[in-house]
């Protein structure tokens, strides 16, 4: 699989001085293979669908935290318990002092995050379903300010609230495979966990505006080249 760096965020957040623009380049293939060589024990978990588990290695004193998505029923799609999940995980990643870098990862072959759950939203009141969009943009605003750097390694799908996600990361990895969008309008709503924000911050508002309101998807090289494309 090819490696890629996709949409490193343009301007960077002043809550995360650790971060600076000579930041040593990291790619899927780099990433893939310290998650393979590290030992890797099982640290806490948030719920029966986010694992935590924390890599360390001998020759390092650096500690990382990986979050994996484990919800392959319902290719990792973010029901009310994966969201408590999450929101569990974030506090704790940000909570634990040793912890240096923070990974959100998939458990599920082929899937990132297939964004909201929809048929148990289905199920929501109108109300419900406003507390439930909120909590889930209040979940990836406190991902943003998480105190150490945040990476999203996609692989495979990456829509909605999963490219939601992954926005709300310091940075995000990707192979070829990976296809990311937010189709929230062939549903008639908007994206409503910060991807209306985010993207253009990335992006520019031109093509963010075009993805969001065609809801197309793209794949990692065309990820890359919109991203590269906007910071000339």
């Amino acid at each position: 699989m090819g490696a890629l760096r996709v949409l490193m965020k343009r301007s960077l957040s002043t809550s995360k001085p650790y971060l600076t623009p000579n930041h040593p380049s990291l790619t899927f293939a780099t990433l893939h293979q310290y998650h393979n060589r590290r030992n890797l024990f099982l640290h806490h978990s948030a719920s029966d669908f986010v694992k935590l588990h924390k890599l360390s290695a001998t020759d390092s004193a650096c500690y990382r935290d990986c979050g994996d998505l484990d919800r392959p029923g319902a290719k990792n799609a973010i029901g009310k318990e994966m969201l408590r999940g999450l929101t569990r995980a974030f506090e704790f990643i940000n909570q634990e002092s040793n912890v240096n870098v923070a990974m959100i990862c998939s458990s599920v072959p082929g899937v990132f995050c297939a964004g909201a759950d929809l048929k148990e939203r289905r199920n929501m009141s109108q109300s419900e379903v406003k507390v439930f969009v909120n909590s889930l943009r209040s979940a990836f605003l406190y991902l943003e300010k998480v105190c150490i750097p945040t990476i999203a390694v996609i692989e495979g799908v990456a829509l909605g609230g999963g490219l939601e996600m992954a926005l709300a990361c310091d940075i995000r990895i990707c192979g070829e495979n990976a296809l990311m969008g937010l189709p929230e309008t062939g549903l008639a709503i908007i994206p409503g966990a910060g991807g209306t924000q985010r993207l253009p911050r990335l992006v520019g508002n031109a093509i963010a505006k075009e993805i969001i309101y065609t809801g197309r998807e793209i794949n990692g090289k065309e990820a890359l080249s919109l991203g590269a494309e906007y910071k000339r």
